[in-house]
């Protein structure tokens, strides 16, 4: 018989003897946690992600108190969870807060060398070795999954991207597309992860094409159907120029650009629609530590949401716990489905606005908003600035000055922070740099954009701060402010070994 209470659902679901696993063979016999989500299905008669909240909540907390049992096998982990006194079982969401976060660090030391906090050891094999870019050691970033639990997620993540994101566009009985220009190389993985999840999207046909040139894309974009390609948000900007000499009907056949790097610049998004008239700009926001993280359903709503089942995600604040609706925290994920290798409030370094969970009929889920990566932060002598908030903020004031919109005329920005120098500078590629310095200079005069700065900033004073700001406390900093218009492609512009071009740069 099965309960009708949510929480005797979940322990009916996964019930003790799988819940406290005794030993490491123990873990490698545990049924999947995607089992448990297809017979929680079974039982409320519908998709997982249309359950009631109260049922998926009581499902996931029964989950993370399996994990903690688990980790708790693993000598590394035990004397971690130990130490901050977080070794007993979770009874609530509450309590599970109390668990220490995790960093790269802590990945570092548990997913690397000697892989010491895995729970199953590496020697059993069918795990795949999925890495993330390189780091200042030249190292790259690694993480374990187990191959059937990748396999788990693709499926969880690809069946929600098809019913709730790529539906509404992807319509008709012609033939439908999903490209990625993702690629693997140096162990970067990100093509594998979002290309497994891609591949699993029901009805569509997939191509993994990699970077593209224009005859290839318009070769692409000639199939018959309707088409969306993901990219990190250089490759999909791009698009604006690969497109130009295709014909009309392959450029009306292209109906969703999905991101997958956080921000794609106002310019972009507005080239893109003036060469593809049939084009929504969606989000797809990953990692590669966690795929599939949240998706942006639809165009007018910037707010991502999360796949039910795959992830915890928190909103927190300095101290782990969970921020209140409209705030502002670090984002936090903990892989659901994870038996064997499991890492436990992993820090990704993004912020995220914590939003109001979809409910009512259909869809029931978490949503958040990216505010932008946690280093995007100015230092001024011992104050914190959000870098996304001082960018609106300056483009706010320059616009009623100089009627310039940065928005408008800017293909990337970037702020550069010599802190010795106590210079910070706003770099902006444009088009025409010459014309636009001139008509600035000319509207503002010799100290316009260091008063444009110093107006500015005291709106964006860090969360991380208690103190306050004004321009007078600012300019007491000593530090300048500068506007520099610079041609596109610009080496005053640093950009990663893939393309992407950080908000903040630090020099010395």
């Amino acid at each position: 018989m099965v309960p009708s209470d949510a929480n005797e659902l979940a322990k009916w679901l996964i019930p003790d003897w799988e819940w406290r696993p005794d030993s490491v063979d123990a873990v490698t016999r545990l049924p999947s946690f995607a089992s448990k989500m297809r017979e929680a299905e079974r039982v409320c008669k519908a998709p997982f992600s249309e359950v009631a909240h109260d049922i998926q909540d009581a499902l996931v907390l029964r989950r993370l108190q399996q994990m903690v049992h688990t980790v708790l096998l693993n000598p590394l982990w035990r004397d971690r969870l130990a130490s901050s006194a977080a070794d007993r079982t979770p009874d609530s969401f509450e309590a599970w807060q109390a668990i220490p976060l995790s960093d790269k660090e802590v990945q570092r030391e548990f997913f690397m060398d000697d892989r010491a906090g895995m729970v199953v050891p590496l020697t059993r094999g069918e795990f795949e070795i999925v890495a993330s870019g390189g780091t200042s050691s030249g190292r790259p970033l690694e993480t374990v999954y187990s191959l059937a639990e990748l396999r788990d997620t693709y499926e969880v993540a690809g069946r929600f991207m098809g019913s709730y994101q790529l539906d509404a566009y992807l319509r008709g009985d012609d033939p439908k597309w999903l490209y990625t220009t993702l690629a693997d190389y140096q162990m970067w993985s990100s093509g594998t992860m979002v290309g497994g999840v891609l591949q699993s999207v029901p009805g569509v046909n997939y191509i993994g094409a990699g970077p593209v040139t224009a005859p290839v894309l318009e070769h692409m974009f000639s199939y018959r159907g309707p088409k969306a390609l993901m990219g990190i948000s250089a490759g999909i900007a791009i698009l604006s120029e690969l497109g130009a000499g295709m014909s009309r009907a392959a450029k009306e056949s292209f109906r969703v650009a999905l991101y997958g790097s956080g921000v794609l610049p106002h310019r972009k998004r507005a080239e893109l629609k003036a060469m593809y008239p049939n084009l929504s700009i969606l989000s797809y926001f990953a990692a590669t530590q966690a795929e599939t993280i949240g998706l942006q359903l639809r165009e007018e709503v910037p707010w991502l949401a999360a796949v039910p089942g795959l992830h915890l995600i928190e909103i927190v604040d300095e101290r782990g716990r969970w921020v209140p609706e409209g705030q502002e925290g670090e984002l936090v994920v903990t892989r659901l489905h994870a038996h064997e290798a499991p890492l436990l409030r992993l820090k990704l370094g993004d912020r995220m606005i914590r939003r109001p969970r979809l409910d009512g009929p259909g869809l029931k889920t978490q949503q958040f908003e990216f505010a932008g990566r946690t280093g995007d932060i100015l230092h001024i002598n011992d104050s914190q600035y959000s870098a996304v908030r001082a960018y609106e903020a300056v483009r706010d004031e320059l616009r009623s000055v100089t009627a310039v919109n940065l928005d408008e005329v800017a293909h990337e920005t970037q702020f550069v922070n010599h802190r010795e120098g106590k210079t910070i500078t706003l770099f902006a590629a444009v088009d025409e740099a010459h014309a636009l310095t001139y008509r600035v200079d000319t509207a503002l005069g010799p100290y316009g954009v260091q008063h444009l700065f110093v107006n500015a900033l005291p709106r964006s004073l860090s969360l991380f701060n208690a103190g306050e700001a004004n321009p007078a406390s600012i300019e007491k900093t000593g530090y300048q402010f500068r506007l520099v218009f610079v041609p596109r492609s610009s080496p005053d512009i640093e950009r990663t070994d893939v393309g992407k071009v950080p908000l903040v740069r630090d020099r010395g």
